[in-house]
Parts: structure tokens; sequence; C-alpha cells
């Protein structure tokens, strides 16, 4: 194993953390790389898009790139580095395409405990499971 996904949700910041903590104590296991990695949702193209100003998209993405450097620091437990990756568009979408790109051996996903909505629906981290190409680790909040 080389690397780690780790997808958080940085509107659930402990929760993100301690998914954080429990990517760390895999990648410290295996000896690997860890990639944390947060996705915005994608308006610009869409009609609720025209009611924000040119370039608010890009200072999201800007506030988040902070916001996941807050949240997950430079380093890990382990002293290796951790790259940060802020992707927008369709969460599940976009956490399989980074895992895809960064070659990662594993992604960390949460969820939280299921309701009426999730099972009807079905969460990112169910889609990210069904669909990744590599072993998922869900942790349930």
């Amino acid at each position: 194993m080389e690397r780690i996904l780790c997808a958080i949700d940085l509107s659930h910041v402990d929760e993100a953390k301690k998914l954080l903590g429990e990517a760390e104590k895999l990648a410290g296991l295996y000896e690997t790389s860890l990639s944390v990695m947060t996705v915005l949702p994608d308006y610009g193209s869409s009609w609720v898009g025209s009611f924000f100003k040119e370039g608010t998209l890009k200072q999201a993405t800007k506030a988040a790139m902070t916001a996941l450097y807050d949240v997950a620091g430079s380093t890990t437990a382990q002293g290796q580095p951790i790259q940060h990756i802020v992707e927008v568009g369709v969460t599940y979408e976009e956490i399989l395409a980074t895992a895809k790109k960064v070659k990662a051996d594993m992604i960390v996903v949460g969820a939280h405990k299921p309701d009426l909505a999730d099972r009807l629906i079905g969460p990112n981290a169910a889609r990210v499971a069904r669909h990744a190409n590599v072993s998922v680790l869900i942790v349930r909040f």
C-alpha cells in the first residue's frame, strides 16, 4: 500500500478530525502516504450559480483549502507530509476521481448512522464503496 485518501466534510469539523485520526493511524500502520480531500458543491453552471457574483467559487475553494490545512495540519503523526486536495463537484464522483488521480490504495470516508433518507437515497459513503476500485473504510459517527 502506497497511499490512503481520506475524504472529509469541512462542515462537521469534529467528525472530520476523528476521521482523519483514523486515516493517520492506518497510514502509520501501513507506513504509507496520506492525501486528505474535501469536496465543494458546484453551483457555477446551474441556475443557482447566477445568483452569486463572479469569483465566489474561487474564493470558496481558497477558503476550503485554508480550512483543510487547519483541520489536517501539514504533517501526520508519523511526520509524513499530507497532500491537501479541494475539488468541486458531486461528492462521491470527485472522491472516486481523486482516488484514481492520486493512485490511492484505500479510501477512508465517514458516515452518519443511517436514517430513512439514507436508506432511500443512498449516502456518499455507500456510493464510494459501491463504485471504488480499491478498499474503502467507512467510519461511523
